[in-house]
């Protein structure tokens, strides 16, 4: 396996892994290192779940990171990991492992990720541990090591020099989850190449310390978290699980051109009622010391994060004593910070609605001018779901107050409030739901519950010969020697049918039905025989005359009754694992030449970015059992797929056929 090179003047480096082993031809302090580090770097894939179109859509997605602690805890992305819900790592001797998501913090796209030492070949070996550096020395200039795994592929070396060390996103910031990550983050700018799949990867410089976590690729410069930022923030991750910073109200911006200000911070605007506007503070105030810390003058969009960092490492709850300048006079303002709140909540489904939503912030409350956060804000809607079929219908962005005359203040009292609606119900209940959009108070009826199953009227039967045909056109007959003559030409024998009973054969011409000349000569004319056939009563017979070759034949086929159409097969939509699925239908024997004994379900359609799509389930396969049991029809699998539910199995394995091959298929819902 070959490593990803890059060269530099005056330095080479040419890195390969083989049998486990690092072998490198480079400057000694190249070489060292590299293997203090690489040998604690991690391949990471994940499962994640992001709301979309009224579901939380899933997909796959990999990433790097580092093994920051003897006990296993991993450094990477929060855009990697943040959203996962299962998580597989691959360690440098290839071990893979199960882990756990410990927590994340979007504002700064970090994560810390544990495998269990249990799970290793050998719990007593020591993990390879990757140490922290100081950021703070870097320069530009430095030379610096890009590990990680490019597109999910192994793991990679690179080799470049720092570019900057205040690297901001151009245009504006870089937004996950809500969080603009700019308010924090200057990236150490490099140009060791990454890839997509190096996220979260180290960047690493020749002490072979980690002192920055490889984030995005900018043109031909890539941008790492200041390692002094990641350590801190894993630190509190590993200890808490979860970040908390200070909000104080107040959004800073660089001073303006015209001031001539030897120091300090523009106040650009204050949150009514936050604890800044409470202190006094208001827009085109300068704020030039923090708690004692002098403000450095602010020119430029990368002097931002310095400040913010102040405000928001601040300890909840503690006094903050800002010294500034308003129209020239000297000014000081003492406040309270309180916690700050994630930009976004996380969504949930609701799949009796049709519907992602999330909670309503104090924040997003203040934004849209109201007076309380009592409510919950719809996040996506599913096409053609209960929510998007109400008159009015909901949109994203609603506000949801109440369901059935019971507040709805929060996201869980939602879910709670549409499972008590919902208990034991077998179809929708039209539902009263009072709901806000743009300030204005609505009502509607939203019909939530299970979707009633489609009713399927059964199609009159039909006499049904059990043969498919063309056209003897006016050229194929003269090409076949019947010059002149019309009719059809059998192209297909339905197996088991009548018409193989009776001797009927692909390649036929069938000239003539009980004595009279079928009346096809043109391409356009293909439904004629069909339409003859069914003129006739099902069980009575039909005298075919047949030209076989150089051979005249008379062929008596006794009519069937037609075949269940495919809108008349039983049907089932499975919401959990997101696929339908139909009974296998007699034109779906024929097209696909199944035994006559061969029994499953045809998968109909499978939801993109769902449970079934990710395990790789497609339309058009036969499911023939799941966990074992087999599922010879609709009837059957219902019960099964119930039981899954019921006591949320996991892994699901599926076994079906697709085409002439059969496969297993290993489904991990997060139930």
């Amino acid at each position: 396996m070959r490593i990803f090179t890059r060269f530099v003047p005056a330095f080479v480096i040419a890195v390969s892994l083989v049998s486990g082993r690092l072998h490198a031809k480079a400057d000694p302090q190249i070489e060292a290192a590299v293997q203090a580090v690489y040998p604690a770097l991690v391949r990471i894939h994940v499962v994640s779940e992001v709301g979309g179109d009224g579901r939380m859509q899933k997909g796959r997605m990999s990433g790097s990171g580092t093994i920051i602690s003897p006990d296993g805890y991993i450094l990477t992305n929060h855009h990697v990991a943040g959203r996962a819900t299962r998580i597989t790592v691959r360690l440098a001797d290839r071990q893979e492992l199960k882990a756990t998501l410990v927590g994340t913090d979007p504002l700064a796209d970090l994560a810390v990720l544990k495998i269990d030492r249990k799970d290793l070949r050998n719990p007593d070996a020591p993990l390879p541990v990757a140490k922290f550096g100081d950021s703070s020395n870097l320069e530009v200039g430095d030379v610096v090591l890009a590990m990680g795994s490019p597109a999910g592929l192994s793991q990679s070396v690179t080799q470049g020099i720092v570019a900057n060390t205040e690297m901001i996103a151009p245009g504006g910031a870089m937004r996950l989850d809500g969080e603009s990550v700019g308010e924090l983050v200057r990236w150490i700018g490099h140009d060791a190449i990454i890839f997509p799949g190096n996220s979260g990867g180290p960047l690493v410089n020749l002490k072979g310390e980690i002192v920055g976590v490889n984030e995005v690729g900018i043109g031909s410069l890539g941008g790492a978290i200041p390692a002094n930022l990641a350590k801190k923030v894993s630190d509190e991750l590993i200890a808490n699980g979860h970040i908390q910073r200070s909000w104080v109200g107040l959004s800073p911006q660089p001073l303006l051109k015209k001031m001539d200000a030897k120091a300090g911070i523009l106040v650009g605007g204050v949150i009514a009622g936050s604890p800044a506007d409470q202190a006094g503070l208001k827009a085109g105030d300068i704020v030039t010391r923090c708690n004692g810390t002098d403000i450095p003058a602010s020119r430029a969009a990368e002097d931002i994060p310095v400040f913010n960092r102040i405000l928001l490492e601040t300890a909840v709850g503690s006094p903050l004593t800002l010294d500034g300048i308003r129209n020239g006079a000297p000014l000081t303002w003492k406040l309270t910070t309180i916690q700050r709140e994630p930009a976004e909540p996380r969504e949930k489904e609701l799949l009796s609605w049709g519907i992602t939503a999330r909670d309503l912030t104090e924040l997003n409350a203040k934004e849209l001018l109201r007076d309380d956060n009592k409510a919950v804000i719809v996040q996506s809607i599913r096409p053609g779901g209960a929510a998007a079929a109400s008159k009015p219908a909901i949109t994203p962005g609603d506000l949801i107050l109440a369901v059935g005359g019971k507040p709805t203040p929060n996201l869980d009292e939602l879910v709670r409030v549409s499972a008590e609606i919902t208990a034991g119900k077998t179809e929708p209940v039209p539902t009263l739901i009072g709901y806000e959009r743009n300030g204005r108070n609505y009502l509607t009826v939203v019909k939530i519950g299970p979707e009633p199953d489609a009713d399927k009227p059964g199609l009159a039967k039909k006499a049904w010969i059990g043969i498919d045909t063309q056209v003897i056109s006016s050229d194929l007959a003269e090409a076949l020697g019947i010059p002149g003559s019309k009719g059809v030409r059998v192209t297909q024998v339905h197996p088991e049918s009548s018409a193989e009973k009776a001797g009927l054969k692909t390649g036929d011409l069938l000239l003539k039905l009980d004595g009279t000349v079928i009346p096809t000569s043109r391409p356009e004319e293909s439904d004629v025989f069909s339409s003859l056939i069914r003129q006739y009563k099902i069980g009575t017979e039909a005298n075919l005359s047949v030209r076989r070759g150089k051979e005249d034949l008379t062929l008596k086929v006794p009519l069937d009754a037609s075949p269940e159409g495919t809108s008349e097969l039983a049907s089932y939509d499975c919401e959990t694992l997101e696929f339908n699925s139909r009974d296998i239908g007699q034109a779906d024997r024929v097209s696909e030449k199944l035994p006559a004994d061969f029994k499953g379900v045809l998968i109909s359609a499978v939801t993109p970015a769902g449970w079934a799509a990710l395990g790789s389930l497609s339309a058009g396969d036969f499911l023939v059992s799941i966990d074992g049991k087999a599922t010879d029809s609709i009837e059957t699998l219902k019960p099964i797929l119930a039981d899954l539910e019921k006591n949320r199995r996991t892994p699901v394995v599926m076994f079906v056929r697709r085409g002439i091959s059969t496969h297993f298929i290993e489904l991990e819902p997060t139930w």
